[in-house]
């Protein structure tokens, strides 16, 4: 019998602690106080917000499929394009709210058949198969406007304002944060940090790898395209160049490698000051964006691998080895985490007791 088998499956494990309900607190409550930016920022400072918050959405939900199976997916700009042509497809026909869930269901659905076909695979091999997703996407959309006569693209008009953008991006974001907090913590999580740690040892525990790693791709998959959806009508224009950009897919992974990638909150890390970074090559060296988003992978690659937060993680151990300190409330906010492993050690004593 497979893990996900049993009758304490995803969403039944154990009761949440007292510490995990404070730290969903707080973590609520910074989602609160960020959405009053719009109320006392406008302008620029307000269009870089809603890229941040965008680009949170995008990165969390990357995270919560290749965090813990460190399968390195490069498909997000085709889920996130999917997303922006349901709704340009679709405005003048469905209601704007129906198009969101339809965006999200679409991605989704491509994502399981994408997945049952090509999850059985590892490495490089399915890295290359995502990266190709997202290019064999654009060529197919770029086939049917070609056909259907609209080769000039979509227009989206839709009536929203700049703080509207905003808040729907954030809304995205915490539910996204939401899911993967309550994956955490679930068997499917714990599931999938053991096909990450070594696959075969997964199989050999009685895990069905193909089908986690897929309930986990859809999940992921379905917010890159309800984030497509959400901003469709603030770009107006959708095509499949813009819509489905490799350069989504790659600044996606370069800001989750940034934060680092084994806390559910470390894109958010890595998302603000890479799209601040961003904003200034974009500005000032607008011809070399591809040359300096390769240098900028290789950097945190070979600089910083475990990201921001494992530089603060090393940093708070070689002071504790040095000086035996107490730990802080960082340190006690990481040993909160659901994935740490101390926290799953207790949990294990107190299902065995």
């Amino acid at each position: 019998m497979s893990i996900l088998d049993t009758p304490q499956a995803v969403g039944a494990g154990t009761g949440v602690t007292a510490r995990e309900w404070r730290n969903l607190l707080i973590s609520g409550a910074g989602f609160i106080a960020v959405g009053f930016i719009p109320l006392a920022f406008g302008g620029y400072v307000l269009q870089l917000a809603i890229s941040i918050v965008m680009y949170a959405a995008l990165a969390t939900s990357w995270l919560l499929f290749s965090g813990p199976t460190n399968y390195i997916a490069l498909s997000t700009a085709a889920f996130f394009g999917i997303g922006m042509y349901t709704v340009a497809g679709g405005i003048d026909l469905i209601p704007y709210p129906v198009l969101i869930a339809g965006a999200g269901l679409i991605g989704a659905a491509l994502a399981a058949i994408v997945g049952l076909a090509t999850l059985r695979v590892s490495g490089v091999y399915f890295v290359i198969f995502s990266l190709g997703l997202a290019e064999l996407v654009r060529q197919i959309m770029t086939w049917l406007q070609h056909v259907l006569g609209t080769m000039s693209g979509l227009y989206v008009t839709i009536d929203r304002s700049e703080p509207m953008y905003f808040w729907q991006l954030l809304l995205l974001t915490a539910v996204v944060y939401l899911v993967g907090w309550w994956i955490g913590r679930s068997r499917l999580g714990f599931a999938l940090r053991i096909i990450g740690n070594d696959e075969l040892v997964a199989v050999h525990c009685g895990i069905n790898t193909a089908r986690a790693k897929v309930i986990l791709f859809v999940i992921s998959s379905a917010f890159a395209s309800i984030a497509g959806a959400l901003v469709a009508p603030r770009w107006g224009y959708v095509e499949p160049v813009v819509a489905f950009s490799p350069f989504v897919s790659f600044q996606v992974v370069i800001m989750a490698l940034l934060g680092g990638t084994h806390r559910l909150w470390g894109p958010v890390l890595g998302v603000i000051p890479f799209v601040l970074l961003w904003e200034v090559i974009s500005i000032e060296f607008p011809n070399q964006t591809t040359l300096l988003l390769g240098v900028c992978f290789l950097l945190i690659v070979y600089v910083i691998p475990n990201g921001i937060i494992g530089l603060i993680e090393d940093t708070w151990h070689r002071r504790k080895a040095a000086g035996g300190s107490a730990p802080g409330p960082l340190q006690r906010l990481l040993d909160a985490s659901p994935g740490s492993v101390k926290n799953l050690l207790q949990r294990g004593k107190s299902r065995n007791a």
